[in-house]
């Protein structure tokens, strides 16, 4: 793993060989290259594997409930928008209990990273078909094969109006870590969904799966078509892997707030009601 000021140096429980490690290793990479120190830092999570992220991160984190974070994450960035604010977790976690507030998140556009360790399954809970398991694939709980048909997350994000739609891959650690430094970068709501293997449930979408059923885009591509990137959320044969979509066009959440709009930037927890209008409340 690469050493930076985020680590944290204690014991880590993922089962060896899970993608989260490099997924891990790829977000702490992209704040130290981005010179942000842990006080400015923080990971808010649900509940799941992937939610454990911000337990081994040196910097501000909040647990929430399952598939809660988003609400805690808009929550931190309008009470203190000098924050970088990360919002990161499992597929089963943001699209399944999570799935409402991922959808009204995009709505809001809030300021915030949200970072989807996307393996195809429900790690914790042993195994269960989760909303992005492909139909056929034998689990848990279901024995004879999934018969939903799989969420296409970043189909979705788009037409709810995501202003930064990515996807990566845990096998590339440094494409990702790219990825995910632009999305810290970017103003707005940024979705990075991350292929990642579970190689203790998932049997299918395996490190060999990644290697063989995923292609990078070209770097410099121009992301600003929302209907080719439609097109690209859809491909499935080879997934296409880099940023698919980016828009800097959509005021956000935190601008959109009245106590925002004079231009004064001061964190909400900070300001001080004057004596006078607090007297007037209570009367």
């Amino acid at each position: 793993m690469i050493r930076t000021v985020f680590d944290y140096t204690g014991e880590i429980s993922w089962c060896p060989g899970c993608g989260d490690y490099k997924i891990l290793e790829s977000l702490k990479m992209a704040l130290d290259e981005l010179g942000l120190d842990p006080h400015e830092v923080v990971v808010a999570s649900g509940i799941g594997q992937a939610a454990k992220m911000p337990h081994y991160l040196k910097c501000h984190c909040v647990n929430g409930l399952h598939g809660r974070s988003l609400p805690l994450a808009t929550g931190i960035k309008a009470s203190n928008r000098s924050l970088t604010v990360i919002a990161v977790g499992g597929d089963g976690d943001m699209y399944g209990e999570g799935g409402n507030h991922f959808m009204h998140a995009i709505r809001r556009n809030p300021d915030i990273t949200n970072i989807v360790c996307n393996n195809m399954i429900y790690g914790l809970t042993k195994g269960q078909g989760s909303p992005t398991t492909a139909v056929g694939m034998k689990t848990s709980t279901q024995p004879f094969g999934v018969t939903s048909r799989p969420l296409n997350p970043l189909l979705l994000a788009l037409s709810c109006g995501a202003t930064f739609v990515a996807r990566a891959s845990a096998a590339d650690a440094e494409k990702t870590k790219n990825i995910i430094v632009q999305a810290i970068k970017h103003k707005g709501y940024a979705l990075v969904d991350i292929f990642q293997p579970c190689v203790s449930f998932n049997k299918v979408n395996t490190w060999q799966w990644l290697s063989k059923s995923t292609k990078w885009l070209d770097e410099g591509r121009d992301a600003s078509d929302k209907l080719e990137a439609m097109r690209l959320s859809m491909e499935t044969d080879p997934y296409p892997l880099g940023i698919i979509y980016r828009s800097e066009q959509e005021k956000t959440f935190e601008e959109s707030q009245a106590p925002y709009e004079t231009g004064d930037d001061t964190p909400l927890y900070s300001r001080m009601p004057a004596l006078e209008n607090i007297r007037k409340l209570l009367d």
